[in-house]
This record gives C-alpha cells, structure tokens and sequence, in this order.
C-alpha cells in the first residue's frame, strides 16, 4: 500500500456531491499533480484529505501509511505527517510568524524545542528559501503580498518537514518571478523522505516542479492519468479535448 491511498472516495457538501470515486495512492519521494478546470473538485479533495468538517465523506476511504485516518481530526492527521498548503492563507493579527510557527511545530512534532534552538531551525529554513529574517517578526499574513504568503506556507512546510504534502494551488495569484522562487523553494525541501500532491489548473508550475504521475480530474472523477507530458499536452489541447475523449 502507497504512503497516501484513497479508494473509491466520494463526498458530498451541503448534501452535494462532489467527489464521485477517486482512487489515488502516492508514495514517499513520489510528485503526483492533480490538474483540473474550476469545479472539478480538486479543493474538495485538498480539504477532505486534511479533515475539513464541512465536507462529508459518503463512502470510501484514505489510508495514510497504512491507518484509515476517516475519521481523524486534522490535528490528528498533521500529527500523522499530513500537510496543506492553502490557496487563501488567512492573516492573524498579532501572532509573528515566528511564534506561530514554533506553535505549530510543537503540535505537530509533539515535542518541545527551546526557544533559542527553535530560532536556529527557523532561521536555517529561511535561509534555504531565502528569506529576509525580519520576516520571522511580521504578523502572520497581515500586510503580505500574495507571493509572500504563498512563500510563508512553504516556510511552513519547511519547518514541519511532513510526510505527505498537499499544495492546494500554490501557483494562483503568482506572477512568472514570484512562482519560480515559490517553486524553487519547494524543490529544496521535497526528499525521499516527503511526498507531494500538486493541485494546480495549468502546466506552468509543473515546468519547475517534475511531476512523476499527473491525473485529470473533471466532474468529481480522475478521467485520465500519465507522465509528465500529459500536462503539457492538456496545456496546448485545453480541458476540451478531454471531454470530448470521455463522450466517445
């Protein structure tokens, strides 16, 4: 069994449904991009891998290393090493990044780090990124361009080192500089040790990060999947050609 596997999963919002049997399993050290247009259901399933309570499982199941996480919190499932990153970061006024961050670091980890060696491990990490440390100062996404807080989560990723990552449209709202650094970031910290999904609606972010497998998603279903040229190939056919494959 794969590190992440989802079998048969659909779920419904406000008694919809919008995932409609998904079956997905991605490794350990494995990119795996899910590509998709508007309403296709890709954000649905972000959220529902990370145990969003407004989205309601109606059948099937996700393992995650092998444990039927269904019904787990997501504090239970980022202790597990389940990580999203979101398309809309919220501000919190008042609360440092820093400071956030060690919060964070020591729920998910369940361990306590003093604050001097948690500081070193920041400051390492942003480095890696290369990122200003007055940065670590600023109030969590309060006054932030779009590109900072993308670049904010990836921080976070760095710093909680999960297992299996979920990066919900890190690419939207990012001009082509801002994306090569965000993208940039994510090649560094992805290892053997961390797999990745990518859900994103156009090729161009996956011109810096090389996808393993990419899967179609159209109407709550997975309707295609292949290697990285399948998304270049959607990238010069557009989701048309697609939907025209699933009529004949």
């Amino acid at each position: 069994m794969a590190f992440l596997e989802i079998k048969n999963l659909h779920v419904s919002v406000n008694n919809v449904e919008i995932l409609r049997g998904i079956d997905l399993s991605v490794n350990q050290g494995q990119i795996c991009a899910i590509m998709g247009p508007n309403g296709s259901g890709k954000s649905t399933l972000a959220h529902t891998l990370m145990g969003h309570p407004n989205y309601k499982i109606t059948s099937g199941e996700i393992f995650l290393d092998g444990k039927n996480i269904n019904q787990l919190a997501p504090d239970e499932r980022a202790k597990l090493g389940l990580f999203l990153s979101f398309q809309y970061p919220v501000e919190i006024p008042g609360v440092t990044v820093a400071n956030f961050l060690r919060t964070a670091h020591r729920a998910v980890k369940q361990k306590e780090m003093s604050i001097l060696d948690f500081k070193r491990l920041l400051e390492q990490k942003m480095h890696l990124l290369k990122m200003d440390k007055r940065f670590m100062t600023r109030y969590l996404n309060e006054g932030f361009s779009g590109g900072e807080k993308k670049r904010n989560e990836i921080l976070q990723l760095a710093v909680l080192s999960p297992k299996m990552a979920i990066l919900d449209e890190t690419d939207s709202g990012l001009d082509i500089d801002t994306l090569r650094t965000v993208a940039e970031g994510i090649n560094k910290i992805i290892s053997p040790e961390m797999g990745c999904v990518v859900i994103t609606h156009y090729q161009r972010l996956l011109e810096y990060i090389k996808p393993d497998k990419v899967y179609i998603m159209i109407d709550g279903k997975i309707v295609k999947s292949g290697g990285a040229k399948l998304a270049i190939e959607l990238e010069e056919k557009g989701y048309e050609w697609i939907k025209e494959e699933m009529k004949s």
